[in-house]
């Protein structure tokens, strides 16, 4: 699980909505996550692979995104789809992005080798909706630290996955951000506080 994508992929705790235009029906959905290339969305519409559709976003008060996409995947009823994007929408998709990372409403989780050591680096908000991939790195891949520098945000769930790595997976805490470090801080000094499960 070494990122390797040219886009890191942003989560997020609460799905951003989407409108979404496609064959004469209007739908709605939810973002799973977003990149600068292109988004995973949640939605009842059957999107047909290798069609275009119209998605209409905004990510926790931004400015109106309205982009084409083609939809490249499905596993259910949740569809990948890759932006057909100019100069404008990708700026105002990279400055939405980072926006929502700022305020800790997104997050990007990603690992990387740093002097033979594997390193899980959060950026933005570290809570629940991280869950699956930090269980990845911790169990699959294997980690020896985690750099929380760029946290922005932090709530219990991200809180209980820390102590999970530190406490059943032997994972040092590294680098951590002044919001990251007070509350911290809070759940060592009350440890039932915190439910790891």
């Amino acid at each position: 699980m070494l990122d390797q994508r040219r886009h890191q992929r942003i989560r997020f705790a609460t799905l951003p909505r989407v409108v979404i235009g496609y064959g004469g029906e209007i739908g709605v959905g939810g973002i799973e996550n977003l990149s600068l290339s292109g988004l995973m969305v949640r939605t009842d519409l059957a999107l047909g692979i290798g069609h275009t559709a119209g998605c209409e976003f905004s990510l926790f008060g931004s400015p109106m995104i309205d982009v084409p996409v083609t939809v490249v995947s499905r596993i259910g009823d949740v569809f990948g789809a890759r932006f057909q994007t100019g100069p404008i929408n990708q700026i105002l998709i990279e400055d939405a992005i980072n926006a929502a990372l700022d305020s800790g409403q997104a997050s990007i989780l990603s690992v990387r080798e740093i002097g033979g050591r594997k390193v899980i680096r959060v950026t933005g908000g570290l809570n629940s909706s991280l869950r699956n991939d930090f269980m990845h790195a911790l169990t699959r891949v294997g980690v020896d630290e985690i750099d929380l520098e760029a946290v922005t945000a932090v709530d219990q769930g991200g809180l209980a996955l820390c102590l999970v790595a530190t406490s059943r997976h032997g994972v040092a805490i590294g680098a951590q951000s002044p919001c990251f470090s007070a509350a911290w801080k809070l759940a060592q000094a009350a440890p039932g506080a915190v439910n790891p499960e």
